[in-house]
């Protein structure tokens, strides 16, 4: 019988807890095998980032000398080199994908496979705000932008714009419309995300996703999800992918059908659970 015990005792394994990550190799093949993970844990959401799968479950010191912190060194070293997707995109927090599922998520956002008049419709439907669009019609007519450059051509470097323009920064690679490819020196403190279009940059993700349904993304980052993380409930999936209750309900019951997972009680939890069917040493 699976057991909460075996339940938590899967997790400390797929969250690389009883196995920390020791260098740059082996975080690429944990994103690859994990299909996605966010950089940093986020609070109140259950499942694996990097930091926990190198520094244990712990939190994040303030302290820049942390041997953990080498995961933000790995970040910046591969943002140009296209062995993972990183950007703010669940929950838009930094998330890092493999290039296997970006096409999943791409094929769930608001782009249509016409870069220079997608933004515009969502721009229409209320779901693009003004700064928004500022920025990405800057990287769409100068090319890659560091931060302050961006600022500057969006119309948005006014102290007084600088949460506005946050926000929409992180709205706009949560949509994968655009995305960071490299570091700049420029600002006081002489570090600068550099931004360009996601379809400009990784034009195979845009390709990849024009055949995959929403249903079928749904279903294989659902997969995935469980593969990771092993028991859930369906609040969880929602507040994490932020889809609505049929989109969930849809992707949970398929998965039912495919016995990958199935619903479950849990003695020592209130509640109904959904569990993912192997992995613990039998089939339940």
């Amino acid at each position: 019988m699976v057991t909460l015990s075996s339940l938590n005792a899967y997790r400390k394994t797929t969250f690389r807890i009883s196995n920390p990550i020791k260098s740059l190799p082996e975080a690429i093949n944990y994103v690859q095998e994990r299909g996605f993970i966010f950089f940093w844990p986020i609070k109140e959401i259950i499942f694996p980032s990097l930091w926990v799968a190198v520094a244990g479950d712990r939190p994040v010191p303030n302290q820049h000398d942390d041997p953990a912190h080498i995961t933000w060194n790995w970040k910046d070293s591969l943002l140009d080199k296209k062995v993972w997707y990183y950007a703010k995109i669940l929950r838009m927090k930094s998330t890092i994908l493999s290039l296997d599922m970006a096409p999943y998520f791409y094929a769930l956002s608001d782009n249509y496979g016409a870069p220079e008049e997608d933004y515009l419709v969502t721009y229409k439907q209320g779901k693009l705000s003004a700064e928004a669009k500022n920025i990405y019609e800057a990287i769409l007519e100068f090319g890659p932008l560091d931060t302050i450059h961006l600022k500057q051509k969006a119309r948005l470097s006014n102290p007084n714009c600088e949460t506005r323009f946050n926000t929409a920064l992180a709205y706009l690679q949560s949509d994968f419309k655009i995305v960071p490819i490299g570091i700049s020196e420029s600002g006081p403190w002489h570090y600068a995300f550099i931004y360009d279009l996601t379809c400009r940059q990784y034009p195979e993700i845009v390709e990849k996703a024009r055949w995959i349904s929403d249903q079928d993304a749904r279903q294989e980052i659902l997969a995935k999800y469980f593969r990771a993380i092993g028991y859930a409930k369906r609040e969880w999936i929602r507040k994490l992918f932020q889809w609505n209750e049929n989109e969930t309900i849809s992707a949970l019951e398929k998965l039912i059908q495919l016995e990958y997972i199935k619903k479950h009680n849990l003695p020592e939890l209130d509640g109904e659970w959904f569990i993912l069917t192997e992995g613990f040493g039998q089939k339940i």
